[in-house]
């Protein structure tokens, strides 16, 4: 690569945001957390560049596997210190992040894509076997982790004892692992992109597609760091409207998807929307199939209290938003009013976080 091609702003915003997060200037002001604030969503963009640099080499699914794993286990890391650091203030934090992440991207990305989609080209169409094995497979781990909880009895509460924490995650691994082997080897042509005006004839160098792989995770760690620096900011700002504290919870979610929700977005812009949904609902899978075995390890670890069942109000909206996600995606195209429905129900989710 030439050296000019090192100037363009998705080398640039990474680079000033790493040099700007250890500087230590976040937190000393407005004026430095707006600059913050921009210098994360430049990052946020160059993360989008370099993962469709890579998913062009790879192919899809691959390229799209690639950005869903990278944000995870970065989601994961950022959720396990914080857990380890706040004990028993955080043993809610995993379940917290991991619903407000599975809510905004089945209503939130999903509903965008197919709402700018339904208006650019009226309708989009997809492989409806790729949505089926996503949904499955998001669902099963979902009423395992996260609604299960609230009906055992061996304890008291949303918990599970540590025979039955250890049993699950094997199940979300378990879940997990054959769907990868489902999406890349035996059943691949459920989630290739068909349609014609995809740019796979543009195939990068072989080192154009490391140093955008290296910088696609210098991106993510930094869009993490960012969000973490700024939670505080954050956190006033939520106290100065009087929202509850839970609504943090739900910024940090959607700072650290705000990668893949771009890419997925542009996808659907470019009538791609196979592309788009392999992002979203891959991710959705990805989040809640990797994070709870892996917070799972660490609370049995250092014997944190690890809340997983979530209260009536949530599982009623998790419910409703599965339901419209499947119904929405169940004829292989799509339209505007799925879009405009997931959207209100994203809308009904953010509300009653601030008025609970």
């Amino acid at each position: 690569m030439r050296l000019k091609e090192f100037l363009h702003y998705t080398y640039i915003f990474p680079v000033l945001a790493v040099v700007y997060y250890f500087s230590g200037l976040i937190g000393n002001g407005v004026v430095y957390d707006i600059i913050a604030g921009l210098l994360l969503t430049g990052s946020v963009l160059s993360a989008v560049h370099h993962a469709e640099v890579v998913a062009h080499k790879v192919g899809e699914p691959f390229g799209t596997i690639i950005l869903a794993l990278c944000i995870t286990i970065i989601e994961v890391a950022l959720i396990i210190s914080l857990m380890v650091a706040g004990g028993d203030q955080a043993i809610t934090l995993a379940r917290d992040t991991v619903f407000a992440a599975v809510m905004i991207i089945l209503n939130g990305i999903i509903g965008i894509c197919i709402l700018i989609g339904g208006v650019k080209y009226y309708e989009q169409f997809f492989a409806r076997t790729s949505a089926t094995t996503y949904l499955v497979s998001i669902v099963s781990i979902l009423i395992l982790t996260l609604v299960l909880p609230n009906f055992t009895s061996s304890v008291n509460g949303p918990f599970y004892n540590t025979a039955q924490l250890i049993f699950v995650s094997i199940a979300c691994l378990v879940i997990y692992g054959v769907f990868l082997m489902v999406q890349t080897v035996r059943h691949r042509n459920y989630f290739i992109i068909t349609d014609e005006d995809s740019d796979s004839h543009y195939i990068p160098t072989k080192m154009a597609t490391i140093i955008s792989f290296i910088f696609l995770v210098i991106c993510l760690v930094i869009v993490v760091l960012m969000a973490k620096g700024l939670s505080g900011t954050i956190e006033d700002m939520v106290r100065s409207v009087g929202a509850p504290k839970s609504l943090v919870g739900v910024i940090i979610a959607a700072v650290v998807l705000l990668p893949e929700g771009v890419a997925a977005i542009r996808a659907a812009r470019s009538n791609q929307i196979q592309s788009s949904l392999n992002l979203a609902l891959g991710s959705a899978l990805a989040s809640i199939g990797l994070t709870i075995p892996a917070v799972s390890i660490v609370c049995i670890m250092y014997d944190i209290p690890f809340v997983l069942g979530l209260d009536k109000k949530d599982i009623i909206l998790l419910s409703l938003s599965v339901f419209i996600v499947m119904l929405s995606l169940s004829r292989g195209k799509t339209n505007i009013l799925y879009g405009t429905v997931l959207l209100v129900n994203l809308a009904a989710y953010i509300f009653t976080v601030i008025v609970p």
